[in-house]
C-alpha cells in the first residue's frame, strides 16, 4: 500500500507516518518512509511518503500511484490530488491553515476545495479539528485521520493502537487511542 500524507508544519504528519511505519510490521509487511520537510516550522508544506508491501524496494511514490492520501488540511490535499490512483482513498480533513500568501494578502484562499475534492477524487471530508477538539487535544486531528484511514482501508483498529502504543510517548497514549476511536467512527 502506497500511502501519502500530507498537511503543514505542526500537524503531526511525521508521526502519523512513524505510527504507519510500525503499523507495517505489525501486519507482516516491510516499510520505507521519505519524509520531505520544507518550510514546516514555518507553516508550510509537509508531505511523507510511507510504502508498505511484502518487498518494498523505493521509499518514494510516484504520481497516482497512491492507494491512500491522508490530507490534514484541505489545501494540502487539493495540491496533492494527483498522487492518487484512481479508485484510490483520500481522507481530508476541512480544516483551512492559511498560507503566507494568504495572510499578506498576496493571494486569497480558493473556496470550496473540500467540495471539489469529493467530486473529483471521491474524497472522504472530515472535520477532524472538531473531533480531535471534542476530546480535548487539538493536536490529535493526525490520529483521528488515521482512525478513518484505517476503518475505511479495512485495517483493525486494535493494529493500529497497537502502533499507536509504540508511537507515542506514554503521557500521550491514552488521549490518541480516544481520537483513533473518534476517527474509526466517523
Amino acid at each position: 500500500m502506497n500511502i501519502l500524507i500530507v498537511g503543514v508544519g505542526g500537524q503531526g504528519t511525521l508521526l502519523a507516518s512513524r505510527i504507519l511505519g510500525n503499523l507495517a510490521p505489525i501486519l507482516g509487511l516491510e516499510v520505507k518512509l521519505n519524509e520531505v520537510h520544507g518550510m514546516a516550522q514555518r507553516g508550510g508544506s509537509v508531505v511523507t511518503h510511507v510504502k508498505m508491501a511484502d518487498k518494498v524496494y523505493s521509499p518514494v511514490i510516484a504520481e497516482g500511484d497512491a492507494d491512500a492520501v491522508l490530507a490534514f488540511e484541505v489545501l494540502e490535499g487539493y495540491r496533492y490530488r494527483h498522487f492518487l490512483k484512481k479508485g484510490g482513498i483520500m481522507v481530508v480533513n476541512t480544516q483551512e491553515i492559511l498560507p503566507m500568501p494568504v495572510i499578506t494578502g498576496a493571494a486569497e484562499y480558493p473556496k470550496d476545495l473540500a467540495k471539489h475534492l469529493r467530486e473529483e477524487c471521491g474524497a472522504i471530508t472530515v472535520d477532524a479539528l472538531a473531533a480531535a477538539n471534542e476530546i480535548g487535544n487539538a493536536r490529535t486531528v493526525n490520529t483521528v485521520i488515521l482512525g478513518c484511514f484505517a476503518r475505511i482501508a479495512g485495517i483493525a483498529c486494535a493494529d493500529l493502537e497497537k502502533a499507536l502504543e509504540q508511537s507515542v510517548k506514554p503521557k500521550l497514549l491514552e488521549v490518541n487511542k480516544t481520537a483513533l476511536k473518534k476517527g474509526y467512527s466517523l
